[in-house]
């Protein structure tokens, strides 16, 4: 039974795409969490994001947008009630009646609006009869998990249930460098309900459900990169030989991109950026700390699970979730239920930004060919600021070679009160409709603290005021001497920008029983969408302290709202046919709406070209028809599914110049999909779930930051001041190499991307790159080459999703029974981007779970054996490309290694 449309049904009567597990299949089927549904549902991928984050989609839609104040395409819902921040790729599945899945746009019957599809998880409530449940497992990795529950009639009206859940195990890799595991795990879960049912009609209940995780978790898995080393020369025109060569070391590095665009399977894909080509390299060059390239010659170790980072990730989440629900039949006819719900959230993780130890250490003397060369003595005052080339950087603590590490932090708050009314009259009509109010409010930093970029504005700062660690106004740029930073500096880069969101709907369906067999079905939703989000540059190197206000010329808050009316209308017929048990054919159409935003804070500065302040909504209409049939003497469902959809405003988002710019497409999908089950003979099940994808982007073009030049053997990159890249022509690279040749200046490149006026904007140096002006030396300056993207696929949309599985039940005497159960998924490959290009192909991927349990249900014992991933597959799921600043690094992420246990368990 399901509740899909506010009412309870028989998963085979409900005319929607909805697949549904209760806790007996998850355990079965070893789907501990929500990342493993992925192999359960067709046209369903799921991923980690880069920044604590994840991507559940569903038919091609989900979140491949990186705003603050971007919603998902995926709604995630515990008992209806939407959550906007959840632990769903963290938390395991415990102690739930069921978890649904929604396939296509979701509105008009409760919670907030999906454009992909709904995530419901129902928890188990109390009864009014005492139960309880202990279970224990033990597995490699030196897993331990406990799960537990009680549930205790408090007198007639009262009942409590309580239920639990841990997990510990050591890490599936190491940390090469500090000798301890790498991505462990150690987190629990807590849930409490109270029921107050004082009569048969009037249903109440109080839910806690408490989520807490403190361990060394990994936010990404592997980090590749084919290192790119700079052009040898630049059209035939050689780099200095000036300073024995160290001129033109640094030259060349400012024609690099950091790594270069290949396949994530090639040879040399796990190796090292160029150091040369990233912010913190840049600042390195300027200060003289590196001569060359922080990780030259290095090479990654080959183990997908290790990592080599100066500590061990830190990764600590809480979250709180209170609820409150009113089932009230006021008539035998009409239900009014009403639920208010509050989610606190709050996370802090911190890691080695590259994950990689240098090969070569800070210079205990400056590189000659630096920026401060001139200034009397120097030498002298880098010896004394930075004895034996040690940089006493408070977030990074003291290190003589490079060093970068980064904290994803939020804390929020969620809020929603939802009413609706349902009927259930005799006659032909009936309805539910409903009204939900989300307030949402969320804060927290992504810092990225590096080194070279303090012990560069100590420099200056002793220049400037007399002291390198000053805190105050300009012209210092503030040095925060706390380790955890807490705002006040200016040598880190610190993205921040809280966001309040009030949203609320108002929604319904209509039902229109025409005949025994024939139901018509209307809904609508109007829904309002009102955004803010404080407006903040980017404060690194910006004289002064504290948090930076706005952009020059912009608002302190930034502000969108959105107001749009979606709906479907469709039918569900019943029809008496020979050849099946029973029938159901199902037509709709729909509109779905997912918001625009706000995109994030832009990091001012010459050769800077920042994207839009906003992105726009999305819209979907939605064509399906699709039948559900009990074939076989009722010893088959078999459930078929088709659908075309025209995605208008698709979000996507790319990182330029250290920001996040999301952009809007348009796109085609269609599918088929298959679910059946099948009972050929007693103790005998089998299943399959098979999908079917096809997506295609219409028109529109995009540059591709991995590749600006779009292979154009006529346009160089270049770094910029601020070591974001720009495109110039060959002539206008030539030009701008030989006066720093002839000046015997290198850094005289970083004035290549600044444009110094308009003229000439607008202007294709080749290949559609259009120039946004003219730099100090005549050349025209471009953002890169846009590429089309008609006909290219969606990212993360595989054409086919295949999930088989088959067990067999063995009945003994004394009630006992012996379940063998194997699940093999298999997904074809996909890309990570919207540019569909070899460096965005990941390969298909499959897994196979083995599970064994003897049980008992009469005494209440149950035994249990498992193998998840039985092949032990290294599949990569998606990645996410870095920005110009820090080298254009892919950080891949993974699915788990292959894990093995066994479990006992006692019903009370």
């Amino acid at each position: 039974m399901v509740t899909a449309q506010k009412r309870e049904e028989a998963l085979q009567d409900v005319p929607i795409a909805v697949s549904a597990f209760n806790q007996d299949t998850l355990e079965k089927a070893k789907i501990d969490g929500g990342p493993n549904l992925v192999i359960a549902v067709p046209n369903v991928n799921f991923s980690k994001g880069n920044f604590t984050g994840y991507n559940f989609q569903i038919r091609g839609i989900g979140s491949k947008l990186v705003a603050g104040s971007g919603d998902a395409g995926t709604g995630i819902h515990l008992n209806n009630a939407p959550l906007l921040s959840n632990n769903l790729f963290e938390t395991e599945f415990y102690d739930v009646e069921r978890v649904e899945v929604l396939r296509g746009p979701q509105g008009t019957l409760y919670g907030r609006n999906a454009t992909g599809g709904v995530v419901n998880m129902i928890t188990a409530k109390p009864i009014d009869e005492f139960e309880a449940m202990i279970r224990g497992e033990v597995g490699n990795y030196n897993t331990m998990k406990l799960r537990g529950m009680i549930n205790v009639p408090l007198g007639d009206m009262f009942a409590l249930r309580v239920a639990g859940s841990w997990l510990k195990r050591d890490g599936f890799g190491d940390n090469l460098v500090t000798g301890n595991d790498a991505d462990d795990r150690d987190l629990f879960g807590t849930r409490t309900t109270l029921a107050f049912n004082p009569t048969d009609t009037f249903h109440a209940y109080f839910l806690w459900d408490h989520f807490d995780e403190d361990d060394n978790r990994s936010r990404i898995g592997k980090q590749f990169c084919t290192k790119d080393l700079g052009p040898a020369n630049v059209g035939g025109l050689g780099y200095s030989a000036a300073a024995g060569g160290l001129i033109g070391q640094i030259q060349r590095g400012l024609f690099s991109q950091g790594c270069s665009a290949t396949s994530l399977y090639s040879a040399g894909a796990l190796g090292t950026v160029n150091s040369q080509a990233t912010l913190g390299g840049l600042f390195g060059a300027l200060g003289g700390f590196q001569t060359g390239d922080a990780y030259a010659g290095k090479m990654q170790t080959t183990n997908v699970r290790d990592i080599e980072s100066t500590f061990d990730p830190i990764y600590q989440s809480t979250t709180d979730i209170y609820q409150f629900n009113v089932d009230w039949d006021l008539t035998d006819e009409l239900r009014l239920t009403w639920l208010t719900s509050y989610t606190d959230f709050d996370l802090y993780t911190r890691q080695d930004y590259n994950r990689y130890v240098p090969s070569n250490s800070f210079n205990t003397s400056p590189n000659p060919v630096n920026a401060f060369a001139a200034v009397p003595g120097y030498a002298a005052i880098y010896a004394a600021l930075f004895p034996g080339g040690v940089i006493n950087d408070a977030q990074n603590r003291p290190f003589n070679r490079f060093t970068t590490s980064d904290i994803s932090s939020a804390y929020t708050k969620g809020w929603s009160q939802e009413v609706r009314l349902q009927s259930a009259y005799d006659g032909p009509f009936n309805f539910n409709v409903g009204g939900i109010m989300v307030r949402y409010q969320a804060t927290g930093d992504y810092y990225v603290m590096f080194n070279t970029g303090t012990g560069y504005y100590q420099i200056n700062n002793l220049f400037s005021t007399g002291n390198p660690n000053c805190i105050g106004a300009a012209p210092c740029v503030s040095v925060d001497p706390n380790y955890e930073p807490n705002r006040v500096g200016r040598n880190y880069y610190d993205a921040y920008g809280p966001y309040d969101l009030r949203s609320h709907a108002f929604f319904g369906e209509l039902y229109w029983q025409a005949t025994d067999t024939l139901k018509f079905t209307g809904g609508l939703r109007y829904t309002v969408d009102d955004k803010e989000v404080e407006n903040h540059q980017v404060n690194l190197g910006i004289p002064g302290v504290g948090i930076a206000g706005p952009i020059p010329g912009t608002p302190d808050i930034l502000h969108v709202e959105f107001k749009e009316t979606t709906g479907r209308i469709g039918f569900d017929w019943k029809p008496d046919l020979d050849f099946t048990d029973d029938t159901l054919v199902y037509a709709f159409f729909s509109r779905g709406y997912k918001a625009g935003g706000l995109n994030s804070p832009c990091s001012g500065g010459q050769g800077v070209i920042c994207g839009p302040p906003t992105f726009d909504p999305e819209f979907i209409n939605a064509y399906e028809i699709g039948t559900k049939n009990t074939v076989l003497d009722g010893t088959m469902t078999l459930n078929l599914t088709a659908f075309y959809y025209d995605y208008q405003g698709y979000q996507v988002s790319k990182i330029v110049n250290r920001a996040s710019t999301n952009e809007n497409i348009d796109a085609k999908i269609k599918g088929v999909e298959l679910e059946t089950v099948w009972q050929p003979l007693q103790g005998l099940r089998l299943n399959a779930q098979i999908g079917w994808l096809d997506t295609e982007i219409g028109s529109g073009s995009s540059i591709d930051t991995f590749n600006r030049t779009g292979g154009n053997p006529n346009l160089v990159l270049v770094k910029s001041s601020a070591a974001s890249n720009c495109v110039v022509n060959m002539a206008a690279a030539q030009t701008a190499l030989a006066v720093s040749n002839a000046t015997n200046n290198p850094f005289a490149l970083l004035g290549v991307c600044t444009p110094v006026s308009t003229a000439g904007a607008g202007t294709n140096i080749g290949s559609g790159a259009l120039a946004v002006g003219t730099n100090a030396f005549g050349g025209l300056v471009s953002d890169g080459v846009p590429l089309s993207l008609e006909g290219k696929e969606l990212p993360n949309a595989p054409h086919w999703t295949v999930s088989l599985g088959a067990q067999y039940t063995w009945e003994f005497g004394n009630d006992w029974s012996l379940t063998a159960r194997g699940d093999y998924y298999k997904q074809t490959e996909t890309f990570a981007r919207i540019y569909n290009t070899e460096p965005d192909r990941i390969d298909d991927w499959q897994n196979v779970n083995l599970t064994l349990t003897l049980s008992n249900p009469v005494n209440g014992w149950e035994v249990g054996a498992y193998v998840k991933n039985a092949t032990d597959e290294e599949a990569i799921t998606d990645f996410y490309l870095t920005d110009d600043s820090s080298g254009l690094f892919r950080n891949a992420f993974y699915t788990e290694p292959r894990t093995y246990g066994v479990s006992l368990q006692k019903r009370f």
